[in-house]
């Protein structure tokens, strides 16, 4: 395993970490601890040390298991977990320094720790950014012991870009894959500049980046693939990144050829964004104990040479950018 700085939070953390999704099992799945624990356990022999997880998955389970894992162990891992998404509706006027504050001291009850490593907002409306006192209280909790960090998990570049102006912001946890490349403009040179850490979900674009799905992959009803193709339920830009599933299969194929080597493209998709040096980890997701294990393949590959790298920027120009660049 290598380990990067996670920007001013000072933790070195794992390239390739754990993001605890669907870490109770497959989408739409009852949650189930055991598989939890499996994962979790693969993961941290496997020297990952950083694990995301949110109030919200598994409603609550998930930081439950993470919290009781974590205990467990002897060596450092780090928790991050996520606040805000409980609201209902989810508007900026929900956003409220007392109704965060409870979500956080929930949170911390979930896991049986005394203070999160790093508590994010989560995806909250662009105006909360835009709104000083919900940032500052996140030093009054650090100042009290509860949090040692604050980060925020966004939807769109801008709202990284806003985000990052808090002193107080450590990490942005942001969308970027090879059908996701917008962040790479502007957003990591900022982030850079700011000693900002960049936590990379849904690298493999929902499972598109690995080349196995094809036009007559079917997927369950409770899965957000199934149900969240056109934002039914949450921001259309976290399932399949946003693209059209078609034209996503269609990209995926040009890719294929360009990696023939490779029958699974995760670890080829993984190191493509390791090649960022703005980016501190990915936290890719697994519903069994190999899927953890498995996206650690990408640290044994070289990196993918400039024509690859231009290869790809070729092929992400013909099919992608013009459905998805603009919005995120």
């Amino acid at each position: 395993m290598n380990y990067r700085k996670l920007g001013k939070t000072g933790f070195e953390i794992s390239e390739i970490s754990l993001g605890t999704w669907q870490v109770g099992g497959k989408w739409g799945d009852e949650f189930s601890h055991e598989n939890a624990e499996k994962i979790l356990h693969a993961a941290v022999d496997s020297g990952i040390n950083f694990i995301d997880t949110a109030d919200v998955y598994g409603a609550g389970e998930s930081e439950k298991a993470v919290g009781k894992f974590v205990k467990s162990r002897s060596e450092r891992i780090y928790v991050a977990t996520k606040c805000g998404r409980q609201l209902n509706p989810h508007v900026n006027e929900a956003y409220q320094p007392a109704i965060l504050r409870k979500f956080v001291e929930d949170s911390l009850k979930n896991m049986g720790l005394e203070t999160l490593d790093l508590i994010q907002l989560h995806c909250p409306p662009t105006e909360v950014y835009y709104r000083p006192e919900i940032f500052e209280l996140f030093d009054r909790l650090k100042d009290e012991g509860k949090i040692l960090n604050l980060g925020i998990s966004v939807e769109k570049v801008e709202e990284a870009l806003k985000g990052i102006e808090f002193e107080n912001v450590t990490t942005v946890q942001i969308i970027f894959n090879m059908f996701r490349q917008r962040p790479a403009e502007l957003f990591f040179e900022q982030a850079q500049k700011k000693n900002v850490g960049v936590i990379v979900r849904v690298p493999l674009a929902s499972g598109l980046l690995t080349g196995k799905f094809s036009k007559n992959s079917t997927f369950t009803a409770g899965d957000h693939r199934f149900f969240n193709r056109n934002g039914e339920q949450f921001d259309k830009g976290e399932t399949f990144s946003g693209i059209d599933y078609e034209t996503g299969l269609a990209a995926v194929e040009e890719l294929k050829t360009l990696f023939p080597a490779y029958a699974n493209l995760a670890p080829v998709a993984l190191r493509w964004i390791l090649q960022f040096a703005a980016v501190s980890t990915i936290i890719p997701g697994a519903s069994r104990p190999e899927q953890a294990t498995a996206n650690l393949e990408a640290l044994g590959i070289p990196d993918l040479t400039s024509e690859k790298l231009s290869a790809v920027n070729a092929i992400y120009s013909k099919y992608i950018k013009s459905q998805v660049h603009h919005l995120w």
